[in-house]
């Protein structure tokens, strides 16, 4: 077990002796915007080329509190302090000059880098030697967002939230009928330079929404661009960037080339995006055999990678017509019992959710690439939320849990990676 994760597990004593204490004078910004005199442009929701990269991580709803206001997106994240940052190049896209960009979330707009030519791109860095038309993303991480409020546990929240926002770039392609490709083995340290991050935000990964020019061969483009601000304040935490560090290095991987099918009707799924909310609470009720099924067959789908990295899905069934109360594993079932008290139990006392929910779920690995496979948590995560939505069904993320005593209740010695649950 990589020593960062075991260094960083909850149990009932250590989140009573060592609760967080917030400095809310410390709090980060959640938005990075990059100088005016770089040319911007603003999404264009009427232009569908445009307006599927909105439905990836764009402003959905406000939310007014007696702290301020929160912005909520499509993507869901942890303690809604979104660490990660998106960029993109795109080549040969129509209406696009080609080129390096950021996503600025807080105005919708869409920051041009670093223009590149038919000879240069970013490409060689993710892994291609010919230019690849469409759209190449990279997903960063602007740590102390999230370390401000969980502290050393954060490299966790950071991995599932950028998992969410691939999850996120997954969904919103289907809107263009088009698939994507995960990527895990790219150079980070050399990316992290070029963008002049500083040690302040991190390359998590990558994503291809491309397809390859194998005539057009293309060289690894040189650029420094000067350090821009995405938190505002900062707190270095040496325990995260040891992590990080020792975990950018992709070794032993295999390549998932299957293609997902969903069944998913766009005008619905795009409502889906859109009003996404994660659950505060369920009232009980059951949901349907049919339903489950639809969902878990979603969660069962490959997902195209350059790191496939195994993560084991259990389920807690408390609350599904038709079927026994229990324990399951991938559609196996391993135990009878009504366990639904002690999923809440399991999930940090979240009764709200994993007891009164119809299921709940445990994701665990013993694979070795730690970044690929908790970020693959992040993706099945964000599978969930999409395909329980889709249906009409409440689903909530939660990243906080009793390791070791998760990991007893499924038969395990394997990194809890994630809790979820859904229902009504």
């Amino acid at each position: 077990m990589f020593w960062y994760h075991k260094e960083t597990k909850h149990s009932y004593d250590s989140v009573r002796t060592h609760p967080n204490q917030l400095s809310w004078e410390d709090q980060p910004r959640t938005y990075k915007n990059y100088p005016e005199h770089y040319k911007k442009r603003k999404i264009d929701l009427e232009n569908s080329e445009e307006s599927f990269l909105y439905y990836i991580a764009g402003l959905t709803a406000k939310k007014t509190y007696p702290s301020g206001e929160y912005y909520l997106r499509i993507n869901p994240s942890a303690g809604a302090l979104y660490p990660n940052e998106l960029y993109f190049q795109a080549r040969g896209v129509e209406g696009f000059e080609d080129g390096i960009y950021h996503f600025e979330v807080s105005t919708s707009s869409l920051t041009l880098l670093q223009p590149i030519n038919e000879t240069e791109g970013i490409e060689p860095y993710l892994g291609y030697q010919s230019a690849m038309k469409g759209y190449l993303f990279l997903v960063s991480a602007v740590y102390y967002r999230s370390s401000w409020k969980y502290k050393n546990r954060a490299l966790r929240y950071c991995l599932l939230d950028a998992g969410h926002l691939l999850g996120s770039i997954e969904a919103s392609g289907l809107l263009r009928s088009r698939s994507v490709e995960m990527l895990y083995n790219i150079d980070r340290e050399r990316l992290n330079s070029m963008f002049g991050f500083e040690g302040r935000e991190w390359i998590l990964s990558g994503c291809a929404m491309a397809t390859a020019l194998p005539q057009q061969k293309v060289n690894a483009i040189e650029f420094s661009l000067p350090y821009v601000e995405g938190s505002g304040s900062f707190e270095p935490n040496t325990m995260i960037e040891q992590g990080y560090v020792e975990t950018m290095q992709i070794r032993g991987c295999k390549r998932e080339t299957k293609v997902p099918q969903f069944s998913y009707l766009q005008p619905r799924l795009k409502e889906t995006l859109f009003t996404r909310r994660s659950q505060r609470g369920f009232e009980g009720d059951a949901i349907t055999r049919t339903q489950f099924e639809y969902i878990t067959e979603v969660l069962r789908q490959p997902i195209p990678s350059d790191c496939d990295e195994e993560v084991s899905v259990f389920m807690v069934v408390n609350k599904v017509l038709d079927m026994p109360l229990g324990l399951y594993k991938a559609g196996t079932y391993l135990k009878y019992g009504d366990f639904a008290r002690q999923a809440g139990y399991l999930s940090l006392e979240q009764y709200s959710l994993s007891t009164q929910g119809a299921v709940a779920f445990f994701l665990t690995s013993k694979a070795k690439n730690y970044q690929a496979l908790y970020q693959k948590a992040g993706i099945i995560g964000h599978r969930l939320y999409v395909a329980s939505l889709y249906l009409g069904i409440g689903c909530s993320g939660i990243g906080a849990y009793y390791d070791d005593e998760v990991n007893a209740f499924v038969g395990n010695d394997e990194m809890v990676l994630y809790a979820l649950a859904i229902g009504k």
